[in-house]
């Protein structure tokens, strides 16, 4: 796909900490939903790419996950050095806060990035602040921590002021041929993002007593007739959290599975069954190989 001279295209990586926002940007800024997002932290444990094309630019997000600084085992550096690999050959950072809270962990994150790549600070959860005039000053005072090339204050949840970030985007992008077709929204299979909506339910429908070491594998995918046909199982690495996946007589297990097939259907545009089951698999989140085998880096 040809495009006229003048048009940019670009790796823009989305960072912060966990629970800024960060998937939640990524999904409106794409139009539809290739990253998951819950209240609890550390959700997004790949570097998804998400696609956006308009006639004068090709964004191309690398939504990562938030930097770990708790629970240091295989799959927590597994996720740092996702981190650190997104950001090694991108265009531009989006650095993104919640609004009016600068803390220690920002500032980490800040660290963390390259110093000759423009960053971009991104003022998310401008919608909840109570007194909105306390938003000029605290922008001013971010100036003052670090030479930002633009500070946009947003909120990713209403999709407010997602087109100001956007236009401050595309000036740090090169002119370029896009990168992929436009039509693209994300460089992940469906077999990926199928396992990325299976653990998204598993995080909003047990809460608190989600249990830290989860995963969900895909056995099965296959597309006949227009009906895709997926085998999930989900991975726990105990037996009491077995019991708390699945909930009394089972009921808690056919909710998720329900809720993901019905956002399956949705993003893939045709009727999906689903089988889930779960699997014990002790220790699997200190187990590089175990981590390699489900996909971490």
């Amino acid at each position: 796909m040809s495009m006229a001279t003048g048009f940019r295209a670009g790796y823009v990586a989305i960072v912060g900490c966990p629970n800024v926002g960060k998937s939640t940007l990524m999904n409106r800024l794409i139009g539809a939903k290739i990253s998951i997002t819950s209240k609890k932290a550390q959700t997004t444990r790949h570097r998804i790419h998400g696609i956006l094309t308009t006639e004068e630019c090709q964004y191309v997000f690398v939504d990562t996950p938030g930097f770990q600084t708790q629970h240091r085992n295989a799959l927590n550096r597994a996720m740092n050095r996702s981190v650190t690999g997104a950001l090694a050959d991108v265009n531009l950072v989006l650095l993104v806060i919640e609004a009016n809270r600068w803390r220690e962990e920002d500032r980490a994150v800040l660290t963390k990035l390259p110093a000759d790549t423009p960053v971009v600070l991104v003022i998310n959860k401008v919608d909840r602040l109570t007194d909105k005039n306390s938003l000029l000053p605290f922008m001013a005072k971010m100036a003052t921590e670090h030479p930002f090339s633009e500070i946009v204050p947003i909120s990713a949840e209403r999709s407010e002021r997602l087109d100001v970030l956007l236009k401050a985007a595309a000036q740090y992008l090169p002119e370029s041929e896009p990168i992929f077709d436009a039509e693209d929204m994300t460089d992940r299979s469906e077999r990926f993002l199928a396992s990325e909506i299976l653990r998204e339910k598993l995080f909003r429908n047990l809460g608190e007593e989600l249990p830290y070491g989860i995963a969900v594998e895909i056995e099965r995918f296959e597309e006949v007739d227009g009906v895709r046909r997926i085998n999930c199982a989900i991975i726990v690495d105990r037996d009491a959290h077995k019991a708390i996946v699945i909930g009394r007589g089972g009921e808690r297990m056919k909710r998720v599975a329900s809720d993901a097939r019905k956002d399956m259907e949705r993003l893939f545009g045709g009727k999906v069954w689903l089988e889930t089951w779960v699997k014990v698999k002790s220790g699997w989140a200190d187990d590089e190989r175990a981590l390699r085998s489900l996909g971490y880096e």
